[in-house]
């Protein structure tokens, strides 16, 4: 069997490349948008004509949703399979969604059930896993210096969001161009939502929250807005709430929880965003993925996670990852934990400022109910939830 893999750098597909081939299953990759962001639907579909018309392919495989391979796998009637690992994925409003040579698997639940009325036969829900072979190697070589430079009571891996964040390049911009196309009413109102949706776990209300009024001045001061052209309904309200906002929330949040923990713990953060505004935080740069990243889960004793709000009811790469390299994890509650997860025994959860304070001091003087928490989220993990298991479950779907 032979399948197209295209990509686009997603820091999972190696692995799902990886499970591929050990399936017996021959993996070509098309890796132009790897290298070229700007590249056009015009080009994908012709570069994917030339792999269609020259390979017998049993199907093309990518990471999210590309419409441009949708609507050419459509025409040539090869399946086209695609595993969301993010949320907000706009070109999930595109006409190409209704496709029926698609086969579109949503890692998040909410996600699932907002999408899956477009094309019910062919969307379907599939969590995110990880890779304990990948982990073991690395942290089964790791030498005391490693644990010496790895060691915190609480470390952070991941991104700010500042740099992400589409909402605040507006205000910057209009600021620097003396125009106020985000009238301040709008600007309180947006400070205000986020400041109540802080203080709420387990449900997101900001896209029922929003006026016309405030997704029309968001939509229209950002030339780059999704375009519409090609979608089966209005998405402005959904981009708004969680492509803008969302993204803001997630920088105000991720910024204040560690400045607040930082008054209190031992606190690292491994990032490339910028860290100005942190005080108090040991700031220690980005690590890389594969090789760095799960010596830091296995050496901390507490590995913080914070969803971000867009991500509604699912589980990010984030948890599968800290417990698959053995790490004890506290994060925020989502409503999809139980479902995997027992709370108390293969990890711990948060819904307050409050909560995740007090059980991190809890966490950090039991060492030996901390410890065992990591080991069974580990073996959970390792018996249930690799990517080789996911792999073989969409496989049997797509077998049907």
């Amino acid at each position: 069997m032979e399948i197209l893999f295209y990509r686009y750098n997603s820091i999972c597909e190696p692995d799902i490349i990886q499970v591929f081939n050990s399936f017996g299953i021959t993996v070509h990759t098309e890796e132009m948008e790897m290298y070229d962001k700007h590249t056009t639907p015009k080009q994908c579909a012709e570069k994917l004509t030339e792999w269609i018309t020259e390979h017998s392919l049993a199907f093309v495989f990518s990471i999210n949703f590309f419409p441009a391979i949708s609507y050419t796998c459509n025409r040539f009637k090869i399946p086209y399979v695609c595993w969301s690992v993010d949320s907000p994925v706009p070109e999930l409003f595109s006409n190409a969604l209704k496709n029926e040579w698609n086969r579109v698997f949503l890692f998040d639940r909410a996600q699932y059930e907002m999408f899956r009325s477009v094309n019910p036969q062919h969307i379907f829900y599939l969590p995110l896993a990880t890779n304990i072979k990948r982990w073991e190697n690395v942290i089964l070589a790791m030498q005391d210096e490693d644990f010496a430079k790895y060691d915190s009571d609480v470390s952070f891996v991941g991104s700010l969001y500042t740099e992400k964040c589409r909402y605040d390049q507006l205000l910057q911009k209009q600021s620097s161009s003396d125009t106020h196309v985000i009238s301040k009413y709008t600007q309180g109102f947006v400070d205000g939502l986020i400041e109540t949706q802080l203080q709420t776990y387990g449900y997101n209300f900001i896209a029922d929250t929003l006026t016309d009024r405030i997704i029309r001045e968001i939509a229209d001061s950002d030339p780059n807005f999704y375009s519409g052209n090609d979608t089966y309904t209005n998405a402005d309200r959904y981009l708004v709430a969680h492509q803008y906002i969302g993204i803001k929330l997630a920088a105000v949040e991720r910024e204040r929880t560690l400045n607040r923990l930082a008054k209190h713990f031992r606190v690292t953060l491994y990032t490339r965003s910028d860290t100005s505004t942190l005080n108090g935080v040991d700031c220690r740069g980005g690590v890389n993925t594969l090789t760095e990243m799960p010596k830091v889960f296995h050496a901390s004793r507490i590995n913080l996670n914070i969803t971000m709000r867009p991500i509604e009811t699912g589980l990010s790469l984030r948890i599968w990852d800290v417990l698959g390299c053995g790490g004890f994890l506290l994060t925020n509650y989502q409503a999809e934990i139980p479902e995997y997860f027992e709370i108390g025994r293969d990890l711990e959860t948060y819904e307050s400022m409050e909560e995740l304070e007090q059980k991190i001091q809890y966490y950090l003087t039991h060492e030996e109910e901390r410890i065992e928490i990591a080991i069974n989220g580990y073996e959970k993990v390792a018996a249930y939830h690799t990517w080789e298991q996911r792999i073989t479950e969409m496989i049997r779907i797509l077998s049907k």
